[in-house]
């Protein structure tokens, strides 16, 4: 069966390059064990991270400037934007295309073998995503989902330490956001572990945490659990998404990066020009150095990130291939770090870079 387009894997990458492959009129064959699956993780970006095909209606709540607490207060001032899950995986339409569900056993750049036989194309997408292992870096968190009062602050990390855990344990940190004008979710969050904080122990912080807040609970909210590799992508050979290595180190957000690239995979060309590669590269070394860092010094680490110029920050948090806005956060926040700080992030990168 000769088609244009097969794309393995119906996640948010494979669906939106299947999607805009549609769009540009190619013939789309798509693969996936469950075609049907409903998306049930809460997704969210940067405003300016996010293509303009992109419909207006998957987005649920736009935030002007959410906070970040470290040691200290921080107004990020950078437009940032919830997704309704349904609405995004509804409005990334798959009418025309060949829908079979199946595994795909055996992917090449110019083959996908499934349990059914053989099926052949031009381009080949593997959006499968990545399986867990002891040797990936994870992020973990338990969240739940209650009803909005108007009054809470978005907050992109917050690392007080209210949430019950001794500031000698893997640290975690809060996460609210809203979900729809009715609803906001809280979220205890462990940013990248190897191994990651189980979510029992993050339920247990997060209820700590608004308890102290004067948040009451009533065990009937829904929940919301989270749990995937940080590392592991690896550009090339088809991939895409976050088993072609889009999932940022820093953060674990993937989603605004596969939109923004659907079309130029479905083009034929590449994210992955060597300026993006050395990005991805220097991105990596930072993951290495977050998770060497004492658990004690977390949020001076981010009280100095946070405390950089905007555009540091952004150069750093999104983009593939901005290598100069890259290096020049880097460096700034390596120069900014307490000495102690900079031992360390020091002997994990040449480390990493050893092994």
């Amino acid at each position: 069966m000769g088609v244009d387009v097969i794309v393995c894997g119906l996640g948010p990458a494979g669906r939106a390059v299947a999607h805009r492959a549609l769009a540009a009129g190619r013939n789309v064959t798509v693969i996936d064990p469950r075609p049907d699956r409903v998306w049930t993780p809460t997704y969210a970006a940067w405003a300016d991270e996010l293509p303009t095909w992109l419909d207006s209606g998957a987005v649920a709540a736009v935030v002007d400037g959410p906070m970040a607490w470290a040691v200290r207060e921080h107004r990020i001032d950078r437009a940032y934007q919830v997704f309704d899950t349904a609405a995004l995986q509804s409005s990334l339409t798959l009418h025309g295309a060949t829908v079979i569900a199946d595994r795909a056993v055996e992917v090449t750049t110019r083959s996908v073998r499934t349990a059914d036989g053989l099926i052949r194309t031009g381009q080949v997408v593997d959006a499968r995503g990545l399986a867990r292992s002891p040797r990936r870096a994870e992020q973990t968190a338990y969240g739940v989902v209650v009803d909005r009062t108007g009054h809470e602050p978005t907050l992109f990390m917050d690392w007080r330490l209210d949430n019950g855990a001794d500031p000698t344990d893997p640290p975690s940190f809060l996460y609210a956001i809203p979900l729809s004008a009715d609803t906001v979710l809280f979220e205890e969050t462990c940013l990248a572990g190897r191994p990651a904080l189980a979510p029992a122990v993050l339920r247990r912080r997060l209820e700590h945490r608004l308890r102290v807040r004067g948040i009451s609970l009533t065990g009937t909210e829904p929940v919301e659990r989270v749990r995937f590799p940080v590392q592991g992508g690896t550009p090339g050979r088809g991939r895409f998404g976050a088993a072609g290595g889009l999932t940022h180190p820093a953060t674990g957000y993937s989603v605004a990066a596969a939109l923004a690239a659907a079309d130029t995979v479905v083009a034929g060309g590449t994210v992955w020009t060597p300026r993006a590669r050395a990005v991805s590269a220097l991105r990596r070394a930072g993951l290495r150095a977050l998770l060497a860092l004492p658990a004690s010094e977390v949020p001076v680490f981010f009280e100095t990130f946070f405390g950089l110029p905007a555009r540091l920050q952004h150069a750093y948090l999104s983009g593939l291939d901005d290598l100069g806005g890259t290096v020049a956060a880097m460096r700034a926040l390596f120069a900014d770090l307490p000495p102690n700080l900079r031992r360390t992030v020091v002997a994990s990168v040449i480390g990493g870079a050893r092994r």
